[in-house]
């Protein structure tokens, strides 16, 4: 990593590492699929997803600190959305890359929850 101004900017790795980490949620996943289609307030974002409040926002966080959601300002409110619109073509390209999932199969290295 090095930094630009008060940015700084990832290596290929570390990119892929967020990446990788931000979908290994499945309620993340969900989120930014949602997001995918159009910027969201959390509360919205709960009730279409039925999470709690709490429990979203500790996950709308992570997407922030992995760096592919960023929040927008509205009045009193909090917009987030994705931070490229080029995320929502590699979410895309991702769901359609993996065409066929054996269910009873789990990653070697996977915790007790599976990979998926």
């Amino acid at each position: 990593m090095y930094c630009l101004g008060v940015l700084t900017v990832a290596s290929d790795i570390e990119v892929l590492a967020r990446f990788g980490r931000a979908l290994a949620d499945p309620i993340r996943c969900r989120i930014l699929l949602a997001l995918r289609q159009a910027p969201a307030y959390p509360a919205d974002l709960a009730d279409a997803l039925g999470v709690s409040r709490t429990r979203l926002s500790n996950h709308l966080a992570c997407l922030r600190d992995c760096g592919l959601v960023v929040t927008v300002p509205d009045g009193r409110r909090t917009l987030y959305e994705l931070a490229d619109e080029r995320l929502g073509a590699a979410l895309d390209d991702l769901r359609t890359a993996v065409v066929a999932v054996e269910t009873d199969r789990t990653c070697p290295d996977a915790d007790t929850k599976g990979c998926c």
